[in-house]
């Protein structure tokens, strides 16, 4: 049986070998390296090949830094963050930024060969203590970006002169009150109704009443 090859990225050596060891032990898996920063593991990624990579995040250079680099090379291994960290910016961050696995380094040893073989087969692992709450925000529905005003996207020359005709002036009194030709108050209404969505100048004078009660 072909073992998995590994590579292992971590800036703590006791823990980075402790892990190796344990892999190299195991008869279904293969540590081709060991890197210490987030750009040896792209440079050794890149040199060896392997199948897999489990990388620390807060090594030198950065973990997430590395994971992206990793996973825009032409045909990137799976990679798997193997971290202390529990927050939820570093776990989502991870997984958008391609992770295929978030495990804690609280996991035993059978356990992390359980994941690494659950990882080689094509699925996805995260850690059981984060896995419902990854579910939770996968289950949220993203808040709805409030809408803007269409009246904020007007100029102060045209929110001058909706005001103005929101108070029953016609084109020609408007050009009057502000020293326009009426054909230029004209062409500004019709720029109005257009970043408005209005059909009319007595919709757009309604839009004009909503947001300044006192026109």
């Amino acid at each position: 049986m072909t073992r998995l090859r590994v590579l292992i990225a971590d800036d703590h050596p006791l823990f980075r070998e402790g892990v190796a060891a344990l892999l190299d032990n195991h008869d279904r898996t293969d540590v081709v390296g060991q890197a210490e920063t987030g750009r040896e593991a792209l440079e050794m990624t890149r040199a060896l090949a392997p199948a897999l990579v489990l990388l620390d995040l807060s090594m030198p250079d950065g973990g997430l830094w590395a994971l992206a680099e990793i996973k825009r090379l032409e045909n990137p291994p799976v990679v798997a963050i193997l971290t202390v960290s529990e927050e939820d910016d570093d776990v989502f961050t991870a997984l958008k930024s391609g992770a295929d696995g978030y495990i804690l380094k609280g996991i035993g040893g059978r356990d992390l060969i359980a994941a690494i073989e659950d990882l080689a087969a094509g699925r996805s692992y995260v850690s059981p203590g984060l896995a419902m709450k990854v579910l939770q925000a996968m289950r949220t529905p993203a808040p709805e970006a409030p809408q803007e005003d269409p009246l904020d996207s007007l100029t102060a020359r045209e929110e001058e002169i909706l005001r103005l005709v929101a108070t029953g002036k016609s084109n020609k009194e408007v050009g009057l009150a502000l020293d326009l030709q009426e054909k230029t108050v004209k062409h500004y209404m019709t720029i109005i109704l257009q970043k408005l969505q209005v059909r009319n100048r007595t919709e757009a004078a309604l839009m004009a009443h909503g947001r300044w009660p006192g026109t």
